[in-house]
């Protein structure tokens, strides 16, 4: 009886206590005048960012939470800082840094979404972050064993957080007649950007390779808010970009030549061959053309999907293709039971990036292509940073 009772003070206590703090945090973002919600399924981080630089340069004080490759929190200036997570990812984090963009009396908070589950997606707009401004990149195939089998179920999914009685900008084209369904039963107008409008210069002010979508979306958004399209782009220029945008490293070592191109953010298999085209068409692929494929035993699922288009659209393409991380035995029998010529597969497994680099030396004659995909977490960031901390001569 008398545990029952302490029991039941303790649950109370905490519901009390539980409710000061919602009706805190709603003051809180409430007291910053300009919320977006950046959701979509590539190119969160990079979009998230690029909006965040533009409105910076625009004169308006802006704190940008990105979840990106690794989280961080980009400052009032420019500056970054690391997110530092005691356990796993969780949304709960997202009201920490609501707490302390509202001590900063920002007018601005940009919080890429980090909830992956549906109903998680709804808590972080209708709880957490009421967007005046919501962002869905696009609408691609991954999490979907989480969000859908189909771009249709998918992009319902994202609508989670379309926010009421707002504005939604997007870069979706082909599913946009769903975005647009559940916008308008949220009474919210949705404004889609056309990459075309960015020009080849625009593009080239980047240190990376920057997708027209990304800077197109970014740019609308920024129009939004009354901030000249120069203007903007003078703060994308400047922005720090993050860890898994697309980078290309050229890396001269013993009168050889290796074109490193780290895509491991991409994911999905539409993103990759998206991306692949992009530089096949724009930059050229020198051959041989070696695609180095980052596994986890924990996507198995990204994988299949990526072998797919391997052995369905590159197959003709490419002349290696490097296994690297973990579960790579089974992810060169579903390579070759795509189509994959055998031949070609190269399985290093878990090993680390110098002998990935001689490997890559060995197959280069005088100039080579590296197309890494798959995924940045496991080995992926210690190849890519492997080659671009020796993108100079040396040897």
């Amino acid at each position: 009886m008398y545990v029952s009772l302490v029991l039941l003070i303790v649950i109370l206590i905490s519901s009390i206590l539980g409710v000061i703090e919602y009706i805190r945090h709603q003051k809180r973002i409430f007291s910053i005048p300009i919320r977006i919600h950046v959701n979509g399924t590539r190119g969160k981080s990079s979009v998230t960012r690029l909006i965040g630089a533009g409105l910076r340069e625009g004169g308006i004080s802006t704190i940008t939470k990105v979840t990106g490759t690794f989280p961080r929190l980009i400052l009032e200036d420019g500056s970054e800082a690391l997110v530092y997570r005691k356990a796993s990812a969780n949304i709960i984090e997202q009201l920490s840094i609501v707490k302390f963009a509202a001590s900063r009396k920002v007018n601005a908070i940009i919080m890429e979404c980090m909830a992956i589950q549906p109903q998680y997606q709804w808590i972080t707009e209708t709880k957490m972050i009421h967007a005046n401004l919501g962002v869905i990149t696009n609408v691609r195939l991954d999490h979907v064993d989480v969000m859908g089998y189909t771009l249709p179920e998918i992009a319902e999914s994202l609508a989670n957080t379309i926010p009421k009685n707002q504005k939604l900008f997007t870069s979706e084209h082909e599913v946009a007649d769903i975005l647009k369904k559940s916008a308008d039963k949220k009474n919210c107008k949705m404004i889609v950007s056309d990459p075309d409008s960015v020009s080849d210069d625009e593009t080239e002010g980047f240190s990376y390779i920057e997708h027209r979508e990304n800077i197109a979306l970014a740019l609308a958004v920024c129009e939004h808010f009354g901030i000249q399209r120069d203007v903007a782009l003078k703060g994308m220029y400047k922005a720090i970009p993050d860890e898994g945008a697309l980078m290309h490293h050229k890396v001269e070592a013993f009168n050889k030549v290796i074109n490193f191109y780290n895509a491991f953010a991409a994911n999905d298999a539409q993103s990759t061959l998206i991306i692949w085209n992009m530089i096949k068409n724009e930059i050229g692929l020198n051959r041989p053309r070696i695609i180095l494929l980052n596994t986890r035993h924990d996507r198995m699922g990204r994988a299949r999907q990526l072998t797919g288009m391997l052995g369905n659209n590159l197959n003709d393409e490419i002349d290696y293709l490097f296994l690297i991380g973990q579960s790579t035995d089974v992810v060169k029998d579903l390579s070759i039971a795509e189509g994959v010529n055998r031949k070609k597969i190269i399985n290093l497994g878990w090993t680390n990036p110098a002998v990935i680099f001689e490997k890559v030396l060995s197959r280069t004659e005088k100039k080579s292509t590296v197309f890494a995909i798959g995924n940045m977490g496991g080995m992926g960031s210690q190849v890519a940073d492997f080659f671009k901390h020796r993108s100079i001569s040396y040897g």
